[in-house]
């Protein structure tokens, strides 16, 4: 939101340094007859005004020096970004506060006088114009944010930089489900989408993070992405050389596909589980990337157990599953983690042949992983170690039981 909020800023800001001087010129001479008062007061050494809006406040007339910039220091604390876009103001109060301080208390005097022979017309007039002054001191709302937003990206020749910055907003935009279901309704959703085909790596890249988290865990969002056809371009994303573009790319697809079979049955009509084999197989991918997918492989195994739908002939498929036996001899305690995981799914699986994981050895790759991690590991991640060791017993014990039941249907 913060981000958002500042680029709207940037073009807002001189008009509202404008309606806050304009704001004191006309809220003062209203209510001069309590400041005159206020500053006569200052003047004659009480040291305390009364705001003409609300409680006493202590005005400083001769502190130490020092004490003010101390002083001066702990209140700008928590309190940055609105004073920042209020322009040092955080509230009318203290614009009149200024203004009072500012002000020669003896021609406020005689102003409070002329004030005061104002008509009821007059003052009337004089209340509606700050109405209307602090219409346009309000905030924008995140609809409007969008707005703006979507207006850019909608711009053929606007800056990339601008373009960049028309995304990010979105990106934080949508984290709320409700401007997430708006985003479509708005005339935001395509334009995003087709930001995927950008010949910019870092426009690509953030294009699939604002799907991303448009979508997660929201069916509505998921189905008007999929309807536009955007699975399509993340897959071939996902084969990038470009590890940041790949890992968003794979994180707008795990979350489009999430409990949505629709989407899980288009991942698989666009050869999804090939790109997923490419990063599990390929040694010059980021091992990063790669837990990305193995969590993406848990996830899917897991929902196709748990709905009982058909299962996904690539979750099964021979190559697929020595790709993850492989990635056990790594050694990288958080991936042995996640594969570890995702083994365990994919042996539930009925559609899992056990005999492919013992073709594979993995009997043997589980007990060199037992050695290596009550020997090899740094004595700071031994209380990892021995949960992932917990686990992958669990796994060892599961690949047997299903290796029995295997041999004595055989039999």
């Amino acid at each position: 939101m913060a981000k958002a909020r500042a680029h709207s800023s940037k073009r807002t800001t001189h008009h509202l340094l404008l309606a806050v001087s304009l704001s004191v010129c006309v809220l003062l001479p209203l209510l001069l007859p309590a400041a005159a008062t206020a500053a006569v007061a200052v003047a004659e050494g009480d040291g305390e005004i009364k705001s003409a809006l609300g409680a006493g406040r202590q005005w400083v007339t001769g502190k130490d020096e020092v004490n003010l910039v101390a002083e001066g220091d702990t209140a700008r604390v928590g309190s940055v970004e609105e004073d920042e876009f209020a322009g040092g103001f955080g509230s009318l109060d203290s614009m009149l506060q200024w203004a009072i301080g500012n002000s020669d208390p003896e021609k406020l005097k005689e102003e409070a006088a002329d004030v005061q022979k104002l008509s009821a017309d007059e003052l009337l007039k004089r209340r509606q114009e700050i109405k209307e002054l602090m219409e346009k001191l309000k905030m924008p709302s995140d609809a409007d944010l969008m707005k703006i937003a979507i207006a850019d990206l909608k711009n053929s020749s606007i800056s990339l930089e601008d373009r960049q910055r028309a995304l990010q907003e979105l990106l934080v935009l949508v984290e709320p489900i409700d401007n997430a279901n708006d985003l479509d309704k708005l005339g935001g959703l395509l334009p995003v989408i087709q930001e995927l085909n950008n010949a910019n790596e870092e426009i690509r890249t953030t294009s699939a993070w604002v799907l991303g988290t448009a979508s997660q865990n929201n069916a509505l969002v998921q189905n008007q992405i999929l309807g536009y056809g955007a699975l399509v371009r993340l897959v071939k994303m996902g084969y990038s050389t470009s590890t940041e573009e790949a890992a968003k790319a794979l994180y707008a697809i795990s979350a489009l596909i999430r409990n949505n079979v629709n989407g899980q049955e288009a991942f698989h009509s666009e050869n999804g589980g090939s790109m997923l084999q490419h990063i599990l197989v390929s040694n010059s991918i980021d091992v990063r990337l790669q837990k990305k997918a193995v969590f993406l492989v848990t996830d899917l195994a897991d929902f196709q157990l748990n709905s009982g739908n058909p299962q996904f002939p690539f979750l099964s498929d021979r190559l697929f599953l020595k790709s993850m036996v492989d990635m056990l001899s790594n050694f990288d305690l958080d991936l042995h983690e996640k594969v570890l995981l995702a083994i365990k799914s994919l042996l539930k699986l009925s559609s899992t042949d056990v005999e492919d994981f013992e073709f594979y050895d993995l009997e043997g790759v589980l007990l060199r992983l037992g050695v290596q991690l009550e020997d090899l590991t740094p004595e700071d991640q031994k209380e990892f170690a021995a949960e992932v060791d917990g686990l992958r017993r669990e796994v060892q014990t599961l690949f047997q039981q299903k290796l029995k039941q295997g041999k004595a249907t055989a039999t």
